[in-house]
């Protein structure tokens, strides 16, 4: 640091911290270099989700990512997936990620990201009685198992000695039996319940504190005197900020330091309450379907 000459300002911590997310998060791919490489307008460009019914661009279908350096002419390369008119925005997709991974690196969720994925714990007797592997176990964005979660708790809710007999049948996605969905349908319910009963808010309260934070960033008094019986996380904001309920109109105002923290305060929040729509979700699915096949097998 004394060889660099840097102003103290630039010395501290936070300063550290800065600098490292910057560069981290614009760091670009070269096959040569595990650092990565920072390339000036290239990372200008806003991320888009791999999707796959995207339009690929022609000859470059396989890529996961719109970028890469190109040795043969030594220079970084960009590439477009469908065909942009003028005055669009170009999104490039940076590889394969969950909206937790987006926000830890990147700093920003997706509405609509395909590649969203809920993990909830599994019996360990699971894992076990297949073979595929743990990351491939989640429940959709839209709150439907993936194929592979599906498929394993089929096998592991058969009877063990006729495990060997279904595995083909498992592996290939097709159900058991309607008795085995059911138990399979009850289990994930059941589950998905208890993850969100044993969270420390539920989905009711992050959506209204979702409101509220957005209500605090136009008008901080108002929604202060609103919130005069509150606890939780709006007092602990107000505390760390240096903010009291009660404040006049004329010292409403957020400092930037403290509408920084409001920022990073509602994507939290809204990253946490998109986990719970997963759950939620998923419980709507599970019961739909066990209501869909009790009513096929004539049992109540």
């Amino acid at each position: 640091m004394e060889a660099l000459k840097l102003k103290l300002r630039l010395q501290t911590f936070g300063a550290w911290l800065w600098a490292s997310a910057t560069i981290s998060s614009r760091t670009l791919h070269i096959p040569w270099d595990d650092a990565g490489c920072l390339c000036p307008v290239g990372d200008l460009f806003n991320y888009a989700a791999p999707s796959d019914d995207s339009e690929q661009c022609v000859g470059h279908s396989q890529r996961l990512t719109d970028g890469g350096y190109e040795e043969d002419i030594a220079a970084y390369c960009f590439y477009a997936r469908r065909n942009y008119k003028k005055g669009e925005q170009v999104l490039l997709s940076y590889g394969t990620y969950t909206n937790l991974e987006l926000l830890e690196h990147y700093g920003f969720l997706l509405n609509e990201n395909p590649n969203c994925r809920a993990f909830i714990p599994l019996e360990l007797n699971m894992y076990s009685s297949s073979s595929w592997p743990k990351q491939a176990l989640f429940i959709q964005q839209k709150g439907e198992p993936s194929f592979v979660l599906l498929s394993a708790l089929r096998l592991w809710a058969a009877p063990p000695n006729q495990r060997r007999s279904l595995g083909h049948l498992a592996y290939s996605g097709s159900q058991l039996s309607t008795e085995n969905e059911i138990s399979v349908m009850k289990w994930m319910k059941n589950k998905c319940y208890t993850v969100l009963q044993n969270l420390p808010s539920s989905f009711e309260e992050d959506t209204r504190l979702l409101c509220t934070i957005d209500k605090m960033q136009f008008s901080l008094h108002n929604t202060c005197m609103e919130l005069s019986g509150c606890r939780g996380e709006v007092y602990a904001f107000l505390e760390a900020n240096g903010l009291h309920i009660g404040i006049s109109n004329a010292e409403e105002m957020l400092s930037k330091k403290a509408r920084r923290s409001l920022d990073r305060w509602r994507l939290a929040v809204e990253w946490r309450l998109r986990f719970k729509k997963v759950l939620v979700d998923c419980i709507s699915y599970c019961t739909n379907i066990i209501s869909s096949l009790t009513v096929q097998n004539g049992t109540k």
